[in-house]
């Protein structure tokens, strides 16, 4: 369930959050933030449970992997089943608390889900199927709130999409050579030696989107403030791929995790902003 590496599951939160303060216009129900929130991490922890059923014969070939529970056989198919099974009640469970667009959304969320790690042995954009699972909790966030996504959430989704098949990109860095000899696909792999630049334009595409959010709100200093500072973290990540070794790839897909915050904590003081401002 990756409990222990909880990088995944922050990856996901924080466009989730963002998207459930955008579609308030403000601080959502508590209610919402809670569900949202651990739907988050019980999604989170069920999609590495069918990533790792999926990929247990790969993950042994994979440096990165070979310790995995499933890929030394220390845990069965059957338990892992199991598992994925107690996640999936969990998840339907929070399912009571959604209205029913949400509800038919997050059904189609999950296929999406469980889908993905299949993905990587017949496409080389499984990143794209993955941003895809990623950012459907954006739509799902503005359905519980408003009974539908408008514009603006399209808008979210997919410049998290952008952003989440460059970060992920970088992550199937580290594993390229292994990914080769196992037959895994990845856009690192189909990128080659224009990984990096692939990387920045979809980089440049996610900021641009973001920007679009911010200007279809009407978002000022402080979301222009926090867009610089997520350029710079993807000028960042830039330099420490330079020579595409793996560790300092790994490095720039960690560093992602302040892009969401940078984002996140910025929607939610421009909102409490225009809302003082409304008020008087």
């Amino acid at each position: 369930m990756r409990l222990d590496r909880l990088v995944g599951s922050f990856l996901l939160l924080w466009p989730t959050l963002a998207a459930l303060w955008l579609a308030a216009e403000g601080t959502p129900p508590t209610h919402l933030i809670v569900v949202f929130t651990a739907g988050v991490f019980v999604m989170r922890a069920a999609g590495c449970v069918v990533n790792d059923l999926a990929d247990r014969r790969f993950d042994a070939l994979v440096e990165r992997t070979s310790e995995r529970p499933l890929a030394t056989g220390a845990l069965t198919v059957r338990q892992a089943l199991g598992l994925f099974a107690v996640l999936s009640l969990a998840a339907l469970s929070l399912l009571f608390w959604l209205n029913e667009p949400a509800r038919l959304l997050a059904i189609v969320g999950f296929g999406v889900s469980v889908l993905y790690p299949f993905t990587k042995r017949w496409t080389h954009w499984p990143q794209v199927v993955l941003g895809i699972a990623f950012s459907w909790g954006i739509l799902m966030a503005f359905a519980a709130v408003t009974d539908g996504v408008p514009s603006v959430g399209w808008l979210l989704f997919v410049a998290s999409l952008l952003w989440i098949v460059a970060y992920d990109t970088l992550y199937a860095m580290v594993d390229r050579p292994d990914d080769l000899k196992a037959g895994v696909k990845s856009t690192a792999i189909l990128f080659g030696e224009a990984d990096r630049l692939m990387v920045g334009i979809l980089q440049g595409g996610a900021l641009f989107g973001f920007a679009m959010v911010g200007t279809h709100r009407g978002f000022g200093l402080v979301y222009g403030s926090a867009l610089v500072v997520i350029l710079a973290l993807f000028g960042y990540q830039q330099f420490l791929i330079r020579r595409r070794e793996r560790i300092e790839c790994f490095r720039a897909f960690l560093n992602n995790i302040w892009v969401g915050f940078t984002l996140f904590f910025a929607i939610i003081i421009e909102q409490a902003v225009g809302k003082a401002q409304s008020l008087h």
